[in-house]
C-alpha cells in the first residue's frame, strides 16, 4: 500500500462541457450556456485555446475537493497486464473487486488502509461481481472448457460452459465456489433482485454477441437470462425464465443488453441495451416488461449502463464509444459522444434533457469514454461519481436534468507516453464516506472527497451495496 500527496497540474479544457467551478468558458449554443461579455468571452476562448502541460506517465491532477488516500496495487496472480480489475461490491467492512482472473476481497474497515483478505483465482472474461449475506455471484462471458476455477479458454464454436459462479464468502479469508448456473451467450454483467419473500434473489444476466457458431448463444439472442438463487440453498440455484426484451428486433438488432440496473422499491428497472435504452416494470421479477424505450442515433454508439436518481424519477444512460479501448476524449469526439445521457422519467416515458462529459482532454494514449458510476446519497440532490478509464474519476451533479456539471475529479496521467495501454478506472463508486476505484491496471483505490461538496452524503450508511440494486434514499 502507498499514500499519495502530489501536485495537481492542469489538463486542457473541453469547450462544450459545464463544470461548476473547475470550467472557465461555456460555448454558446450548449445546454445551459449565456452569453457573456466580449471581454470576457474573449478571455475564455484564450483559455480554451491555450494548450496547457499533458499529464506525464502516472502523474495525477485533481480537484482541491479530491485526494487519493490510498492504493494497492494487483497482487499476484492478478498482477498481469491482462489481469483486468473490473467490478465492486461491498457488504460490511469489505469490498469485493473482481478481475479477469477471479477476485479480491478488501478489508475497508479503515479507508485509508486497505488490505487484502483474500484472493481468488477463477479465470473467466469480466467477473462482474455481485454480494448477498454470505454470498458472492461471479459473471463469466468467455467460453471455457468446463465450469471449474482451473477452466481454459475455448472458441466460442467449443464452448463448454460460461455464465455465472456462486460462492460462499462467510468466511473472507477462505471462499468456497458451491455452485454454477450455464446462461446463454455467458454473464457479461448481471444485477442483483431481490424477491418479495426474501428467501430468494434473482441475477437478471445480461449478455449478448449471438452468432451461428457460437455454441449456446444462436442467433437471435433478444432476451436476458433470470437465474433464481434461494438464500438458504445456493446448490439449487436455477434459470427461471429467459424474457425477450425485443420481440422485433431492437435497433440494428439490439441481440441482448449489457446492463441493467434496477430500482426495487418502485418497481423499475433500466436497461442500456446495445441501441436501445429501456424502461421495464419488474413488479413480477420472473417476468420484466419493457414500457419505454429510446434511442439516440446520433451521438449513443453503445448503450452500456444505467443509474436511477435518488428518487428514482431520471435515468442517467452511459455510452461506452469504442467499447472502453478508444481515446474519445478529445475535441474530435466532442462533448456529446462517449457521453452520459440524462432523461427525466415523465408520466412512464424516458424524456431526454442532456448530455454530460468530463471537461478535459486527454492523450491520444488513453482510454478514455462513459463507464461505471454510482449515485451519491445527497438528500435533495442527483450527485454520481464516475468512473473514465483513465479519464479518471468525475463527481457531477444532474439535479437540474438540463444541466448537469461537474464537482470534482481524480485521475492519473497515461500509462505510457507512447502506446495506448488499456487502463484507468473501471468502476468507481461511493460507500459510507469515500470513493472506492477498481483500476484495470494500478490495483485498488481509494478517494476522500471533501464533504462540503457532497453535503448530507454521510448520513447514509449502507451494511451493502450492489449500485446496479439501487435503494431508495
Amino acid at each position: 500500500m502507498i499514500r499519495v500527496s502530489v501536485p495537481r497540474p492542469a489538463r486542457r479544457r473541453l469547450a462544450g462541457v459545464a463544470a461548476a467551478g473547475l470550467l472557465v468558458a461555456t460555448v454558446a449554443g450548449a445546454p445551459g450556456a449565456q452569453a457573456a461579455p466580449d471581454d470576457v468571452a474573449a478571455e475564455q476562448a484564450a483559455t480554451v485555446e491555450a494548450v496547457t502541460a499533458q499529464l506525464a506517465v502516472d502523474e495525477i491532477s485533481s480537484s482541491d475537493n479530491m485526494r487519493l488516500i490510498a492504493n494497492l496495487p494487483k497482487q499476484a496472480p492478478f498482477d498481469t497486464q491482462a489481469a483486468f480489475g473490473t467490478d465492486i461490491a461491498f457488504s460490511g467492512p469489505f469490498a469485493y473487486v473482481g478481475n479477469y482472473e477471479g477476485f479480491t476481497i478488501y478489508n475497508i474497515a479503515n479507508p485509508a488502509a486497505p488490505k487484502i483478505m483474500s484472493t481468488v483465482r477463477c479465470p473467466g472474461s469480466q467477473n462482474d461481481i455481485s454480494v448477498h449475506g454470505s454470498l458472492l455471484f461471479l459473471s463469466t462471458d468467455s467460453p471455457r472448457s468446463d465450469d471449474s476455477c482451473a477452466s481454459t479458454g475455448v472458441p466460442s464454436s467449443q464452448t463448454k460452459w460460461e455464465g455465472i459462479k456462486v460462492f460462499d464468502i462467510s468466511n473472507p479469508v477462505k471462499p468456497e465456489y458451491v455452485k454454477s448456473v450455464q446462461t446463454a451467450c455467458g454473464s457479461h454483467t448481471h444485477t442483483l433482485v431481490p424477491a418479495e419473500d426474501k428467501e430468494s434473489v434473482y441475477l437478471y444476466v445480461s449478455s449478448y454477441g449471438p452468432s451461428d457458431t457460437y455454441v449456446g448463444c444462436a442467433r437471435p439472442h433478444d432476451s436476458i437470462s433470470i437465474v433464481k438463487v434461494p438464500v438458504k440453498s445456493p446448490t439449487d440455484a436455477a434459470v427461471v425464465a429467459m424474457p425477450n426484451l425485443f420481440p422485433e428486433g431492437g435497433y440494428t438488432n439490439t441481440s441482448g443488453c449489457h446492463d441493467i440496473t434496477v430500482f426495487p422499491e418502485k418497481d423499475l428497472a433500466a436497461g442500456a441495451c446495445m441501441g436501445d435504452g429501456i424502461l421495464m416494470d419488474i413488479s413480477d421479477r420472473e417476468a420484466p416488461k419493457v414500457v419505454h424505450s429510446v434511442r439516440d442515433t446520433v451521438n449513443f454508439a453503445f448503450w452500456h449502463s444505467a443509474t436511477f436518481n435518488n428518487t428514482g424519477t431520471k435515468v442517467v444512460f452511459t455510452d461506452e464509444l469504442g467499447g472502453g479501448s478508444g481515446a474519445t476524449c478529445n475535441p474530435t469526439i466532442g462533448p456529446k459522444r462517449g457521453a452520459d445521457a440524462v432523461y427525466d422519467i415523465v408520466d412512464g416515458k424516458l424524456v431526454f434533457r442532456s448530455y454530460f462529459k468530463i471537461p478535459r482532454e486527454n492523450a491520444s494514449t488513453e482510454n478514455c469514454v462513459a463507464h461505471n458510476g454510482s449515485l451519491i446519497p445527497v438528500p435533495g440532490r442527483d450527485i454520481m461519481v464516475q468512473a473514465w478509464y483513465q479519464g479518471g474519476i468525475s463527481v457531477w451533479d444532474f439535479t437540474d436534468s438540463a444541466n448537469p456539471t461537474e464537482i470534482g475529479y481524480w485521475e492519473r496521467g497515461p500509462l505510457s507516453a507512447t502506446q495506448r495501454i488499456l487502463g484507468g478506472s473501471w468502476s468507481a463508486y461511493y460507500y459510507n464516506g469515500h470513493i472506492y476505484s477498481s483500476d484495470i491496471q494500478k490495483g485498488f483505490d481509494v478517494i476522500e472527497i471533501d464533504q462540503e461538496s457532497i453535503p448530507g452524503a454521510k448520513t447514509h450508511h449502507y451494511t451493502e451495496l450492489n449500485v446496479q440494486t439501487q435503494p431508495s434514499y
